[in-house]
């Protein structure tokens, strides 16, 4: 069984980057620029933005955090994502989700020039990715396919199960694992919450993606031997210990692990790889627009 490790890829990654902006700085070219918006004092989106602003650090890009009060309205937000999107000097932004209730959520991601939609979010940049064009791919999905490539899974002719539809996750998954060229090339099935004998079907699986968020709701007696795991869910779950909780994924990862051939941890699996490729994305987009002029 081998560890799929996100945290080791991620680091790699980063310093791939590093060395490109390197590059960039010594040739007296402007480096990358990230913008985040964050709309609230939610804690959790507060930490997750604060990890892309100090990634941002690492690898020498700009950096910039655009807070707004909770109570800011849907006018308020779309003027500054206009301001944004007409500002030369960001490459790339992003609204950190969720958004508080007066806010139409769609209506703001559509507002997102998809040249700046850096975390593939626009239904332009979903349906290029859908086409097979070049765009940008969400994160969480473009760090798997990245950890899938440098492990050298092989995809062709195998049959993936997805779990969960997810626009952010499970269906853009569900598109590329079966598109043609590798990470691809595999008969995919998109299961969901709603499906029927579940465990047929994961039975037969030879890759399972799942992001569903139940944790540990998949077992042992669900797989079988040499199944390739990446887990995506990560939820807190309470118990006695210090922190009061522990996190796990969708997988029992103790049992699972038994028979899996390669398989992701929660922490430390999928999570990492999402920042890495987000900043792979602003990277595409600085030289997108330098070659745009």
């Amino acid at each position: 069984m081998t560890i799929l490790d996100g945290k080791k890829i991620s680091n790699d990654i980063k310093n791939e980057i590093k060395a490109e902006v390197d590059k960039m700085k010594a040739n007296g070219e402007k480096v990358p620029h990230l913008a985040a918006v964050i709309v609230g004092n939610d804690g959790a989106s507060l930490t997750y933005v604060g990890s892309k602003v100090r990634a941002c650090e690492r690898v020498g890009f700009e950096s910039t955090m655009v807070r707004m009060s909770n109570t800011t309205s849907e006018i308020e937000l779309l003027d500054k994502i206009d301001e944004l999107n007409n500002n030369d000097d960001i490459d790339g932004f992003i609204i950190q989700l969720p958004l508080p209730p007066q806010i139409n959520t769609q209506k703001v991601l559509m507002a997102v020039h998809p040249d700046k939609d850096v975390d593939g979010f626009h239904p332009t940049n979903f349906g290029k990715m859908a086409l097979d064009m070049s765009t940008f791919i969400p994160a969480t999905p473009f760090g798997i396919l990245e950890l899938i490539d440098r492990y050298g899974v092989e995809t062709q002719g195998k049959h993936t199960v997805v779990i969960g539809r997810s626009h952010i996750v499970g269906r853009p998954m569900s598109i590329l694992m079966g598109r043609k060229g590798f990470p691809g090339n595999s008969t995919v099935t998109l299961t969901h919450s709603r499906t029927k004998n579940i465990t047929q079907i994961t039975s037969q699986a030879d890759i399972i993606i799942s992001a569903l968020g139940v944790p540990k709701f998949l077992k042992a007696e669900m797989v079988k031997d040499d199944v390739v795991i990446i887990d995506v869910g990560i939820t807190r779950v309470a118990d006695d210990s210090e922190k009061g909780y522990y996190i796990t994924g969708d997988v029992d990862f103790e049992n699972v692990s038994k028979k899996a051939s390669y398989i992701t941890p929660v922490p430390g699996g999928v999570g990492p790889m999402t920042i890495a490729m987000l900043l792979k994305n602003t990277l595409l987009a600085r030289e997108q627009h330098r070659s745009n002029g």
